[in-house]
């Protein structure tokens, strides 16, 4: 896997390719690994729609607004494309709800399936508008599969696994990308060690769950990703890892204790738990009780006192009454976790949960979103005035999308793209992104922190 440099925009070059990757990392990485499969053919990325000769939107559909959002995107492109240019359309989408794309097809060159991201070339050479949908559902790169990284060079996500073998009632992830397929270890490892040789300091490990990792390889519980997180332990190099989604029951006494052994695994678990509600959780078919989420909460917070716990929450879920809400509510209040995605429950109708009695309206769930979006936001603003004052390690990770009169930096707890940020209005000693600085806090500004970068530190310091 090789890094490419970002190649500058210019009018005069031909072949030009611009991507929209929308959804989640896993997504990034097979848009990623498109832009490789075309640099090699000659076709060059660009990041202004409007040069671009092909436009490719990676698009997700694991909710209604996720779907909706893809087919806005869509539209604005149809719009803003020079005359000529080709739309390729892929992602989970196209592969399992490609009836969306009816209206718009006349507009679309080709569709590619999320699990046929080899076939890049081929719908971008098409002479003829076509489709290409197998039954491949999901994809992992085997072998030497070129990838173009596109997030900054210092911080690059390496998926490990795709797919998933939970059964909550509320998702269709299984439906969309199909059952757990697992890279071998030895993939990852070449993989991770070329990402780090190519400058990346952060690595985000990636699945649709880390704690099924290897489970369709033979290992049980959450041996196999312990396996692997000692096996990239043995290299020397400097790095920090990031482990995202890790459901509760598979946060083992065995992973918090290589956590507490390395600080190159940053203390930080994206934890979904969606409620705290027995009946609720049952209804969900989550393998976790509140007893047990709460256990597993103070455990990490008894062993790994720094730790950063961010997770997602449905409100609304069918059936949820006034109490059982509030029951929620209360929990949020009392374990105060670090960072909360909170989202009204969105009725799939290929998901178990379409089927349960007592859906609400959707004016209900909305207030509910709100009102316990107002008690977590209280406890971010409380946690973050006490750090007013203090001095913290930042990562740089660039210039604020709006303007260069700030930078965008982040403390260990935060991960990129998801969590809030340092926002950086003083930022005279900084001489390079992807470096870490001290930095005082001077205030907060709703989710987000403000800074005064003070002087550079070592990389090492980042923990």
């Amino acid at each position: 896997m090789a890094r490419q440099k970002r190649i500058p925009s210019s009018k005069s070059r031909k072949n030009l390719v611009h991507f929209v990757s929308l959804g989640c990392p896993r997504n990034l990485v097979d848009s990623e690994v498109m832009i490789g499969l075309l640099s090699q053919k000659g076709y060059e990325p660009t990041p202004a729609l409007k040069e671009a000769d092909f436009i490719v939107v990676n698009t997700c559909g694991f909710l209604e607004a996720a779907r909706q959002e893809s087919i806005d995107t869509i539209r604005s492109v149809i719009k803003a494309k020079k005359k000529g240019a080709k739309i390729i359309v892929t992602g989970c989408l196209a592969q399992l709800q490609a009836q969306y794309l009816d209206s718009l097809r006349s507009e679309i060159h080709y569709i590619l399936g999320s699990g046929d991201v080899e076939g890049i070339v081929r719908a971008v050479t098409a002479e003829e508008s076509g489709s290409e949908i197998t039954s491949a559902k999901s994809y992992l790169e085997q072998g030497d599969v070129p990838r173009t990284i596109s997030t900054p060079q210092h911080y690059a996500y390496l998926k490990i696994a795709e797919g998933c073998r939970k059964g909550c009632s509320y998702c269709i992830i299984p439906e969309i990308k199909g059952p757990l397929k697992s890279k071998p270890v030895e993939q990852i490892i070449g993989e991770f060690s070329a990402l780090v040789k190519g400058g990346a300091f952060e690595i985000i490990l990636i699945a649709q769950d880390l704690g099924d990792y290897g489970k369709d390889l033979g290992y049980k519980g959450s041996s196999g990703l312990v396996h692997l997180l000692l096996q990239l332990l043995k290299l020397k190099d400097d790095f920090r890892l990031r482990l995202l989604y890790l459901y509760p029951d598979e946060i083992t006494n065995e992973l918090i204790d290589l956590m507490k052994s390395d600080p190159r695994i940053l203390p930080y678990l994206d934890m979904p738990i969606q409620h705290s509600n027995d009946d609720l959780l049952r209804a969900m078919r989550r393998a976790t009780s509140k007893e047990q989420i709460i256990r597993t909460i103070d455990t990490l917070r008894q062993e790994v006192p720094d730790v950063t716990i961010r997770t997602s929450l449905i409100v609304g879920f069918p059936g949820e009454t006034d109490q059982q809400f509030q029951e929620l509510c209360e929990f949020v209040e009392s374990y105060a976790l670090d960072n909360v995605g909170i989202f009204a429950y969105s009725k799939e109708e290929k998901s178990h949960s379409a089927s349960l009695p007592g859906h609400l309206p959707e004016d209900v769930k909305h207030k509910r979103c709100e009102q316990l979006s107002a008690i977590q936001r209280d406890i971010v603003t409380s946690r973050h005035r006490k750090l007013i004052g203090t001095r913290l390690p930042v990562i740089i990770d660039g210039f604020h999308p709006e303007t260069k009169l700030l930078m965008v930096g982040r403390l260990p707890g935060q991960c990129p793209e998801i969590d809030p940020v340092v926002l950086l209005n003083d930022c005279g000693p900084v001489r390079a992104f992807g470096e870490t600085y001290l930095v005082e806090i001077t205030d907060i500004s709703e989710y987000d922190l403000l800074g005064k970068v003070l002087k550079p530190i070592k990389r090492k310091e980042w923990t």
